[in-house]
């Protein structure tokens, strides 16, 4: 046993099952986020409760969503009647019911032992509507421009209206989201000749001009917009709900129908990439309880690269420079020291820091010297999706330059003086040999400073990130990229979903399925980076010979 431990043979065998549990836990944390997010889109049936409670009798409608044993003795001491019921636990099963404007709960809770019948009915439809949540009934009729045609043609009126619906939105924000930008442009450009006094009667007959005309085009495409919204007001639908009553849907907010308890499997799987492609690429509703996440993954995504094309250069900069050119004193030694602590200080305190100086005092003194028309209202000078990634950038800076310098470190100095020796200048020498030898060391870094950015949140929280951005950082008016406005991050809408949002229940499953996306995008941009990496790697093999 003694030359057993000698040998190291256990701290193998240790290192081996630690790697093997950590392995196995992230595997099995992954595929929990997987089923409990993605099994939100598979179309559930949609079921039809006969409950009796006390005296009171009534039909429930609705989708279940969890289920739990309850211990019997509880509920008895909790008052409730549980009849002839002897067992030691009753299931309780929860379900959501929508019709939100008509009952009082969008989920509640049923006993087993209150259910007296449960049944999948044929026909039965689940209505995904624009605000109120989801609807659950039975197509009593459907009405086009007041005359009652077949109900088979209801999906084809309901893509109508989605079609009339994205044409009014773009309509909305491109022509005349353009027109309202431009008006306030000359606003401020009208403002900006008169505080330099270089206002003249020339200069305010061309703004008239111009806004003269910028009114008639409006008025051109808000007649449009009257128009179309005009023909979105023309069907009806009229459903059954679970009270037995008849209630009027407007076409117009129905976003999509389908009858899960008549689809077969196919049907259901094709329905569930539906689904999941509408939650990628639709904006949120309902207090971002309903909708896709498309902003928050493009908000995601953008800064994340604007931050990679900041802190790149910048740390390998910093790693050339104290590796290459400075020298090996105290100074050096105190400023790695400090480099390596940077990467153990709270993100909140960058946060902090970000939000002083680069949008208070940065932000302010940009606003001050170049859009001084604007002020008060700020243009840098308030937290944006530029500060945020300069934010970002400078929390993972001391991980792209310790890993330069690292790689950089492991170049054999014969390279360097053969070079040298060659007639090369140390200029070339470090462009042409060091950097390219490097460089899988420096995608390295961006690896790592990537993945933490893309999860971090409480920095965010102050320097740019929102709930709801009514308009993404890129968009059709000059200059087309906007760094000054805000965002919506993934992280972020994880946090507001999961712990702010107004129903819980409903939340629930979209924090599992906006944590698998978000942990999907960071993949995305890893592997992106590490096939750069070995890309790199083998381009510049034949150096190391």
């Amino acid at each position: 046993m003694k030359d057993w431990f000698k040998s190291g043979s256990p701290w193998i065998w240790m290192t081996a099952g630690a790697v093997s549990i950590s392995l196995i836990s992230v595997i099995g944390l992954l595929v929990m986020i997987a089923a409990r997010g993605l099994g939100f889109f598979w179309p559930a049936d949609v079921y039809e409760f006969d409950v009796q409670q006390a005296d009171n009798k009534q039909t429930i409608i609705g989708e279940i969503y969890d289920r739990e044993q309850v211990p019997a003795k509880r509920l008895k001491n909790m008052g409730i009647d549980l009849g002839d019921f002897q067992g030691e636990t009753v299931e309780r099963i929860l379900i959501k019911t929508g019709n939100r404007e008509f009952v009082e709960l969008d989920f509640r809770w049923l006993l087993q032992t209150d259910i007296k019948k449960t049944d999948t009915p044929s026909g039965l439809g689940v209505f995904e509507r624009s605000r109120n949540g989801n609807f659950y009934g039975y197509v009593d009729k459907v009405i086009l421009d007041g005359q009652q045609v077949d109900s088979a043609r209801l999906e084809e009126l309901i893509e109508r209206a989605v079609d009339i619906s994205e044409q009014a939105v773009d309509l909305q924000n491109g022509e005349i989201g353009s027109i309202n930008y431009r008006l306030e442009k000359m606003r401020l450009e009208e403002r900006a000749l008169e505080l330099k006094d270089k206002l003249t009667d020339e200069r305010i007959a061309e703004f008239e001009q111009e806004r003269k005309q910028l009114k008639e085009s409006y008025q051109e495409f808000e007649k449009e917009l009257f128009q179309l919204r005009k023909a979105l007001d023309r069907d009806e639908v009229v459903v059954k709900d679970m009270r037995g009553e008849l209630v009027t849907l407007r076409i117009a907010e129905v976003l999509d129908v389908h009858f899960p308890n008549d689809m077969s499997a196919l049907q259901k799987l094709g329905r569930f990439f539906v689904q999941l492609g509408r939650f990628v690429t639709d904006d949120p509703r309902e207090a971002n309880t309903e909708g896709g996440v498309f902003p928050a993954i493009f908000g995601t995504v953008f800064m994340v690269m604007l931050m990679a094309v900041i802190v790149t250069p910048f740390g390998v900069v910093a790693a050339i420079y104290l590796h290459e050119y400075a020298a090996k004193n105290t100074v050096t030694k105190v400023i790695r020291i400090a480099v390596i602590n940077l990467a153990g200080v709270p993100s909140i305190v960058y946060g902090v820091f970000g939000l002083g100086f680069f949008v208070y005092m940065l932000g302010g003194s940009i606003d001050e010297l170049f859009y001084p028309e604007a002020l008060p209202n700020p243009t840098f000078g308030t937290p944006g999706v530029i500060w945020s990634a300069l934010t970002l950038a400078i929390l993972t800076l001391p991980v792209v330059i310790v890993s330069t310098e690292e790689g950089m470190s492991r170049i054999p100095s014969s390279l360097r003086q053969g070079s040298l020796a060659l007639g090369a200048t140390k200029a070339e020498t470090l462009w042409r040999i060091i950097i390219p030898m490097a460089s899988p060391a420096i995608m390295t870094g961006l690896i790592l400073a990537v993945a933490r950015a893309a999860g971090e949140v409480a920095p965010l929280m102050l320097v740019g990130v929102v709930k709801m951005a009514p308009t993404l950082p890129i968009d059709g008016n000059f200059p087309f990229v906007h760094v000054d406005r805000k965002f919506m991050h993934l992280g972020f809408h994880i946090y507001d979903v999961g712990f702010q949002s107004p129903n819980v229940e409903a939340a629930r499953p979209l924090v599992y399925a906006t944590a698998f996306l978000l942990v999907t995008v960071i993949v995305a941009l890893n592997i992106t980076a590490i096939g750069i990496r070995n890309h790199l790697r083998e381009k510049y093999k034949s150096l190391e010979h």
